[in-house]
């Protein structure tokens, strides 16, 4: 008798709830839960770093062990850099938005130059005088020369860095409203190869153009909104039937054309409408519907703007995300303007620009350097 009732007080122990209550099927829940904390830890980073920022972030609120296994796995992106070309001298300031940090260096390689284009740490300038046109890697002072070629209001753009053999280099320029000369080159070359085109729709450019180079297509934004594209492989031209981003009321004051920016990031593109002091809109292009969709959120991404080239960055830790950040600085260099649309306003407040007055060559985004070290 009594060794009946030992076994059943063992067997109601085994059944028992854990921690006072709960069911079978609750407690072989927990048991499971339970086998995702004990997971090695080598096994439990491999997992963690198939996580986007966000997710990783997220698991990291598990548990400590989670949350160290996070943080050593975590990539974010870095943000790009604000670079600023002085009017005289060869002393050149990098501005760093994520810890609003400036550098200086002396560049004497960029003297006489006009800036052009910024992608993957290159630049892509232009000497007036002698017409010459030449990669430069600001940190590796490092030069790639291309042919001659006279530049005048037509915007340039390249597909990748110079040392790809996949660079192109992309200018176009309009004849007439319903002709375009394009030109184009390759580091290496020893002539730029140019074609004239016809297009439907008029297309009107000048260096207030946008371009960005997306999913192998140059694309082209004009004046009036209408979207050139560029096909080098098959080298083809064509002005997309995609109704130009709709204004902002109030849009067409002075110098409006000039508060426009446009990007690319993983495929898509974006365009910026910004209006003196009315908060910016932003469009993203619907390749599929041939429309442009007005966007109220970023999802995290984080847009950097200025007249000749535009970046987008995705997983940047920090307050930095969900944002666009403009080529200029206020207080003394202390703060980069930024608008956020999670707060729906700008930082610093009650920033009203005039592009017009704004020097299109002064400054540019450009990835930010590996080693701080040529600064010292």
């Amino acid at each position: 008798m009594a060794g009946r009732k030992r076994r059943k007080m063992k067997l109601l122990a085994a059944t028992a709830p854990n921690n006072g209550g709960g069911s079978t099927e609750e407690r072989e829940g927990t048991d499971e839960q339970n086998s995702l904390f004990c997971v090695p830890v080598e096994i439990l980073e491999q997992i963690l770093s198939r996580l986007n920022l966000k997710e990783n972030i997220r698991a990291s609120a598990v548990c400590k062990k989670w949350l160290a296994a996070s943080i050593s796995v975590r990539v974010a992106n870095k943000a790009p850099w604000l670079m600023f070309f002085p009017k005289f001298g060869d002393l050149v300031e990098f501005y760093d938005p994520s810890v609003r940090q400036t550098y200086s260096v002396e560049l004497p390689e960029l003297r006489g130059s006009r800036l052009c284009y910024a992608k993957d740490g290159w630049l892509l300038l232009y000497k007036p005088r002698t017409l010459r046109v030449f990669f430069f890697n600001p940190y590796t002072k490092n030069v790639i020369n291309l042919p001659r070629l006279e530049l005048t209001y037509q915007i340039v753009a390249f597909s990748e860095a110079p040392t790809s053999p996949d660079c192109i280099v992309f200018t176009v320029k309009h004849i007439s409203p319903t002709l375009v000369a394009i030109s184009t080159c390759q580091p290496g070359a020893t002539e730029w190869t140019t074609a004239n085109y016809q297009n439907r729709l008029p297309f009107v450019s000048s260096i207030w153009n946008k371009l960005v180079f997306c999913n192998g297509l140059f694309y082209c934004l004009s004046l009036t909104g209408w979207l050139g594209v560029y096909d080098p492989e098959e080298r083809s031209w064509l002005v997309r039937v995609v109704p130009p981003p709709r204004c902002p009321e109030n849009f067409f004051v002075k110098n409006w054309w000039k508060g426009k920016f446009m990007a690319e990031h993983n495929g898509d593109i974006y365009v910026t409408y910004t209006c003196s002091t009315a908060n910016p809109v932003i469009y993203k292009l619907d390749q599929i519907n041939k429309i442009w969709v007005d966007m109220q959120t970023l999802g995290g991404l984080t847009l950097f703007a200025s007249f000749l080239s535009s970046q987008a960055r995705i997983d940047i830790l920090g307050v930095m995300r969900n944002s666009i950040y403009f080529s200029k600085v206020r207080f003394y260099g202390r703060r980069c303007i930024s608008y956020s649309l999670d707060h729906d306003r700008y930082y610093p407040r009650k920033q009203c620009y005039d592009w017009g007055e704004q020097d299109p060559f002064e400054s540019i985004w450009i990835d930010p350097p590996e080693d701080l070290s040529i600064f010292a």
